[in-house]
């Protein structure tokens, strides 16, 4: 009797374990950038009066993400320089130019991250290096996870948004623009599809 009933409850403990939720790990995730879910935006001073805001409007990328462990999370960023986009066929013409881009000769800019820092309720340092107009500096990201979760045709997403800035002689970039422009403010929305 006692045999029979240690059996049961070996059994039983055996399927609860069983049926229990496996625990959340790290996936590689595809940026969303087909479906337009994604977004590489740029802002700078004007003359210290307003803002010329811009972006790139082709890029690509993927990132490693576990919600229970953001500190191992991988992120790698392509983007195509010449698709750079201010409204402003001119202005962009020269922004393409070497004076600022040169997109001729550069046609590409990346991001890759070196590590990244939890910093509890979803926001994150993330820091890396970004490759611009031919010059590789450390680049920190200011990220927030939004959520992540089932999408309506039976994949998996997750998404994030982020904030940086960097000066534009950093990356070799003298062209003067005043005082008030010196640097660059970033604005990153990014939603993964999990692979």
């Amino acid at each position: 009797m006692k045999n029979n009933l240690l059996k049961t409850l070996m059994a039983t403990s055996f399927l609860a374990a069983a049926a229990a939720p496996l625990t959340a790990s790290a996936a590689d995730y595809v940026i969303d950038t087909q479906g337009a879910h994604a977004s590489i935006e740029f802002r700078v001073s004007h003359l210290g009066y307003s803002f010329v805001v811009g972006r790139f409007n082709d890029f690509s990328g993927n990132f490693n993400f576990d919600a229970a462990k953001p500190a191992q999370s991988k992120v790698n960023v392509t983007i195509n320089t010449l698709s750079l986009d201010s409204n402003h066929a001119e202005r962009d013409k020269h922004l393409r130019s070497p004076d600022f881009l040169n997109t001729a000769k550069f046609a590409t800019a990346t991001f890759a991250s070196t590590s990244v820092t939890d910093k509890g309720e979803g926001d994150m340092l993330i820091e890396g290096e970004l490759t611009l107009n031919g010059v590789t500096k450390p680049l920190t990201i200011k990220a927030h996870a939004v959520g992540e979760g089932q999408d309506p045709w039976g994949g998996y997403r997750a998404g994030f948004v982020g904030t940086s800035e960097f000066a534009l002689k950093d990356y070799g970039i003298n062209f003067d623009l005043g005082p008030a422009s010196t640097h660059v403010a970033l604005n990153l929305v990014v939603e993964g599809v999990r692979q």
